[in-house]
């Protein structure tokens, strides 16, 4: 079993991340492929994705996910609110009774950098800091995607624009873990609270709200 990471946020709220170690038999002795995925590696991280949503919440109802028109994966009667992210070798979920979550984990790469104009406003570059060596840099701007890559599927209707609707007001923490200050757009403007953790080369990041 190879859950590396798992963090009981409240009482009805829980987010894991899991190790692919498992051939794809493991996973599919519990987890329904509903889905057509033709990468192999992918369809291993889906369905690994998957897999952590009963070890989170052992009665999760994995048989009734459906896919909305945006994609967002959801339960027709809202037992659960759940989020799904990939990486490389690694799945993360994050599960609450209560409240709509969403979750993302990233590993930092130079893409993000080239691509960072796209996702962040003049204010926030102002966060980045010039004395910074590059490998902070680096990891800075992947928590900041990662955050608004959290707060997107937290919204899940998409139609967001990540520089106009997602905002990052500050950050707290440390290189290990911590929050950010933000505010969410699209609408009337709403404050969220998104928290991070740096592990196993990724940095993880969730908004529960």
């Amino acid at each position: 079993m190879a859950l590396v990471y798992q963090h009981t946020i409240n009482s009805g709220t829980r987010a894991g991340l899991w190790r692919i170690e498992e051939a794809e038999d493991f996973f599919l002795e519990k987890v329904p492929l509903k889905r057509d995925v033709s990468h192999p590696h992918k369809r291993l991280q889906h369905l690994a994705g998957r897999y952590l949503l009963p070890t989170l919440f052992e009665d999760f109802p994995l048989e009734e996910i459906l896919i909305a028109d945006t994609r967002k994966p959801f339960l027709p009667d809202e037992k659960y609110h759940f989020s799904i992210s990939h990486c490389g070798d690694y799945a993360a979920a994050i599960v609450s009774s209560t409240q709509r979550v969403g979750i993302d984990i990233e590993k930092a790469s130079e893409k993000i950098l080239r691509v960072s104009h796209k996702f962040l406003t003049e204010r926030e570059k102002m966060l980045l800091d010039e004395q910074m060596s590059a490998q902070q840099l680096l990891q800075l701007t992947s928590l900041m995607w990662s955050t608004k890559e959290s707060m997107f599927k937290w919204f899940g209707d998409g139609g967001v624009d990540f520089r106009e609707h997602m905002h990052i007001e500050n950050i707290e923490g440390s290189d290990e873990e911590g929050k950010l200050i933000c505010s969410f757009r699209k609408h009337e403007p709403l404050p969220l609270t998104v928290h991070y953790r740096f592990l196993y080369d990724l940095v993880m990041s969730w908004v529960v709200s």
